[in-house]
């Protein structure tokens, strides 16, 4: 079994493999930083997509509820009773404060994620597969 491995000639060794430059690890540890902040984000996306989806309800039983009647609206980790223009002008607010944040991360990701392709075209140019066969 093991009759088949054998030592390598100094010729075979050094077989003109592409050297790691600390550039490259520069853009090698970037791309690693970009990728994790691009799933953070996508995170902190779906989360506040959910929020948008909760706000979006509440919206529609606000429509629907007595404009007399005084409404439970939750305004951080708190219930509060507001009158019912109050609680329909706190959720404008709210819903355009969240697309706002929405928007934010989105172009984020997008700057995060067009600066993954630039490194990841300089790499492969320089590299390229990484699952070369030798």
């Amino acid at each position: 079994m093991l009759t088949n491995m054998r030592m390598l000639d100094r010729n075979e060794e050094n077989d003109e493999g592409d050297n790691v430059t600390w550039e490259d690890q520069q853009r090698i540890s970037t791309f690693s930083k970009l990728n994790a902040r691009v799933k953070a984000i996508d995170a902190k996306v779906e989360l506040l997509k959910q929020e948008k989806d909760a706000l979006d309800d509440l919206s529609t039983e606000l429509e629907l509820a007595d404009e007399d009647e005084m409404v439970l609206y939750k305004i951080g980790e708190a219930f509060l009773y507001l009158k019912h223009a109050q609680a329909m002008k706190r959720l404008e607010n709210d819903q355009a404060q969240l697309d706002a944040e929405l928007s934010k991360l989105t172009s984020s990701a997008e700057t995060c994620s067009q600066e993954m392709i630039t490194l990841k075209a300089t790499l492969y140019a320089k590299f390229g597969k990484a699952n070369k066969s030798g």
